[in-house]
């Protein structure tokens, strides 16, 4: 069975500060969902709430049968819910092979004693993780830089390690905040490319945070707009970009009659 990411009526607050109001959304299986809206609308603070880092004053998260509002965001990442950060998050000393084999310990299963021993069932199990990762490497173009170390690369090449290791947990949903965010032509090509595969390859649904209306208007299947935290207007990108009131919200001006 498909597990299904299901928010009904969130609503998060800081002090006085309403940060989202009445959040209702849910993915499909193979459906890249775009969530949009200008600077400051809660966009973020959505898949902050989704991984556990943000716990929602009311409302519910699902995950399949089981509500994870109150779960912790180890636990939430085990379950097969994976994200991708703004900023990377990476370990700089450590290379790019180690950074994608450290997104494995959620599948980690062999304990202290066999792992000291060096038993058969742990050589095994490290094989196993190491196939997933050269896997994962070659998805995303990445086995040339396999041993450099991550703060070595450039900006764009971190954001795709990034993103590689959210896809080595091997996720059932994937939560993408703005990756393409200080990418050039070429790279925010490969990454449309990697997101396009993992769709019709892989089948996994995801949740895209993007500012990049060309990559939106280009690759999403379906629009959920916030502004100032409430939802606005959601559906097909053709008809959500054209929303007077989407329109509002990013040029601060009503659309023209």
């Amino acid at each position: 069975m498909v597990e299904q990411l299901r928010l009904k009526e969130v609503c998060l607050s800081f002090g006085g500060l309403r940060v989202l109001h009445d959040v209702s959304l849910e993915t499909q299986a193979g459906e890249l969902l775009c969530v949009i809206g200008p600077n400051g609308a809660g966009k973020t603070s959505v898949l902050n709430c989704i991984c556990g880092i943000y716990r929602p004053d009311s409302g519910s998260i699902a995950f399949g049968d089981e509500n994870i509002m109150r779960v912790s965001p180890h636990r939430i990442a085990r379950m097969g819910i994976a994200r991708t950060f703004q900023h990377g998050e990476l370990f700089p000393h450590l290379s790019v092979v180690e950074n994608l084999l450290v997104a494995r310990h959620a599948h980690i299963g062999t304990w202290l004693l066999p792992e000291g021993l060096r038993t058969r069932g742990v050589r095994a199990a490290e094989a196993a993780h190491r196939k997933a990762v050269e896997e994962v490497l070659d998805f995303t173009d990445l086995e040339r830089h396999r041993h450099e170390p991550v703060g070595a690369l450039p900006f764009g090449l971190q954001k795709i390690v990034g993103f590689a290791r959210a896809l080595a947990m091997e996720p059932k949903v994937l939560l993408l905040d703005e990756p393409s965010a200080g990418l050039n032509r070429d790279e925010r090509e490969d990454l449309a490319r990697y997101i396009l595969r993992i769709k019709h390859e892989l089948g996994i649904a995801m949740i895209w945070v993007e500012h990049d209306m060309q990559m939106v208007s280009d690759l999403a299947d379906r629009l959920y707009v916030l502004d100032h935290g409430e939802p606005i207007s959601e559906g097909r990108p053709e008809a959500v970009l054209k929303d007077p009131r989407v329109v509002e919200a990013y040029l601060g001006t009503a659309a023209a009659a």
